[in-house]
């Protein structure tokens, strides 16, 4: 099989095919032919060279992949051959509360930049019907982290997505779809046509409206935002801070800006709101996030699909920050 490695951090040039023998299937393991894979801001951190974790060297990248399972090993029963599967982003995050030794894709696990992935089981889930390949790929990461975010809005709520990357377009959509109002903020006025067509209700441009919060005030009567996801980290946390309604909740999922203005903590302390840190989520959470996907046939933004002999080509694209929705590689 063909499977690509990055054999020295920092260098991009080290990510290069190889050829390998195809695995031998153990009991609890299913081995899946992947058809896609897709990439995440996460990916460029670690190319770079620049992720705070450990990542081992010689490592297979990506974390989210999708495919068909082409072998089963003795004791599987969630899966047979033929049936279309897509990783979790903790392979072995089941449910309930974060295992403290929850495992990675690219530190203690090999990811799915590979004609034919050997994995538990148990790391995976099955693909909505409606959805592509390349569709699914997109899920695991970016669409659970938005999932996660604003799981709890409902009719009447009033969400505030700040960007165009994955989590906050997939923000949109999953808002919309537990029927909430979506405020979305971008940097450029070529994409409220998209942003509108997804879903958002309200529109701000951070460049012309550098403090948009003031806007988001005005957009909801003074109140502010019931939800936001909050993806800019300390380049946009104070500005959350004040567009979030009292007793809301800003759910912080990145930190996509090294810099910005310093948090104010009595405002952050009169919010009375909740900040929560989200963490992807388990297992558990992609099947019930894939169970809305289906009902609501939902479909994830596709930027750009690449060959899988052309993978460097789409870590080029998603570091440009020129992007709207997903980066793909197609097998």
């Amino acid at each position: 099989m063909r499977v690509y490695r990055h054999t020295q951090l920092g260098d991009m040039d080290t990510l290069k095919i190889h050829q390998e023998a195809l695995p031998e299937v153990g009991a609890g393991q299913v081995l899946v032919r992947v058809q896609a894979s897709s990439l995440n801001f996460r990916d460029i951190i670690i190319a770079q060279g620049h992720y705070p974790f450990g990542i081992v060297e010689n490592h297979v990248p990506l974390s989210d992949g999708a495919g068909v399972i082409e072998a089963t090993g003795d004791g599987v029963r969630r899966f047979a051959v033929g049936d279309r599967v897509m990783s979790n982003f903790f392979p072995n995050w089941f449910g309930g509360r974060i295992p403290p030794h929850r495992e990675q894709y690219q530190a203690e696990q090999d990811g799915w930049l590979t004609e034919y992935r050997l994995i538990g089981a148990e790391a995976l889930t099955t693909v909505p019907d409606h959805l592509t390949f390349e569709e699914a790929s997109a899920l695991p990461c970016a669409a659970l982290t938005a999932w996660s975010a604003v799981l709890g809005v409902g009719p009447g709520d009033t969400v505030l997505t700040l960007g165009t990357g994955g989590v906050s377009l997939s923000a949109i959509q999953f808002a919309k779809a537990l029927g909430a109002r979506v405020i979305a903020t971008t940097s450029s006025g070529d994409k409220f046509e998209k942003l509108t067509g997804l879903g958002a209700d309200a529109l701000i441009n951070y460049r012309e409206t550098p403090d948009w919060h003031k806007a988001v005030r005005d957009l909801t009567g003074g109140v502010g935002a019931d939800r936001i996801v909050e993806v800019g980290g300390p380049a946009t946390i104070a500005q959350s801070v004040r567009s979030i309604r009292e007793g809301g909740q800003v759910s912080i999922v990145g930190a996509l800006g090294l810099e910005g203005e310093a948090i104010d903590i009595m405002k952050l302390f009169f919010s009375q709101a909740t900040y929560k840190v989200i963490s992807v989520g388990s297992r558990s959470d992609l099947e019930e996030m894939n169970r809305a996907v289906a009902a609501h046939k939902i479909r994830p933004v596709i930027d750009s699909v690449f060959a899988f002999e052309d993978a460097q080509s789409a870590y080029k694209r998603l570091a440009s920050r020129s992007v709207f929705g997903k980066v793909v590689v197609r097998n």
